[in-house]
């Protein structure tokens, strides 16, 4: 079965990036992987000056109405401020327009702010500071407690005596030769044990008897 390369696609897909880059100088424009390689840089260049673009060009509009107020013997923020107070809803790329082509209608925008302003100020006084009130101490009674002292009184520690314990050790009776020969090797293992001997695990009965009789 032959193999499929999907040329279609892949011819659709190149003609597609070439067609992007159709205005590019050199290799950028002939060639597929350059091309390519172009075409996504200038799409994230793209991307980020869309965003850009709205606040240089809201930084632009704002230097526009700024210099027009001065003009008008206002600032720019106590303008917009007086305008929203007016209810005057007016964009700021109309305003600089206006300021623009129009200074005698933006000096009109200007007086309806102020009026605005001086409306907010009569409506809403601003708070007169009061001078700070000082209290006099002459007329107050200051009592003073007086120290006490209190004394640190050492106590005697007394030491119980201490208690030694007496220690008893059993000692089991010796057995004779005959008793020993009576029992069989597990039971003189077990004396053994019993009396703390070791390495008789190994031993025959009469190698066992004379480990106990000796110790």
């Amino acid at each position: 079965m032959p193999r499929t390369k999907n040329t279609k696609v892949t011819k659709q897909r190149r003609k597609k990036i070439m067609k992007m880059a159709k205005g590019y100088f050199g290799s950028k424009r002939t060639l597929y992987r350059t091309a390519n390689e172009q075409v996504m840089r200038s799409m994230r260049y793209q991307y980020r000056d869309r965003k850009q673009r709205k606040r240089q060009f809201r930084k632009l509009w704002i230097t526009r109405i700024n210099a027009a107020c001065q003009l008008n013997d206002i600032k720019y923020s106590r303008f917009i401020h007086g305008l929203k107070i007016m209810n005057i809803e007016i964009d700021r790329k109309i305003l600089s327009d206006i300021a623009i082509h129009d200074p005698n209608a933006f000096s009109k925008y200007c007086e309806l702010a102020k009026e605005g302003l001086k409306k907010a100020e009569t409506i809403l006084p601003t708070p007169k500071q009061t001078s700070p009130s000082y209290v006099s101490l002459d007329n107050l009674d200051l009592v003073v407690e007086p120290k006490v002292k209190t004394k640190v009184v050492e106590k005697e520690v007394v030491v119980a005596p201490k208690i030694e314990k007496e220690v008893i050790v059993k000692t089991e009776p010796k057995q004779n030769e005959a008793d020993l020969n009576s029992k069989t090797v597990a039971e003189l293992r077990d004396f053994a044990k019993n009396l703390g001997l070791t390495g008789f695990s190994s031993l025959k009965k009469a190698e066992l008897i004379s480990l106990i009789l000796n110790n």
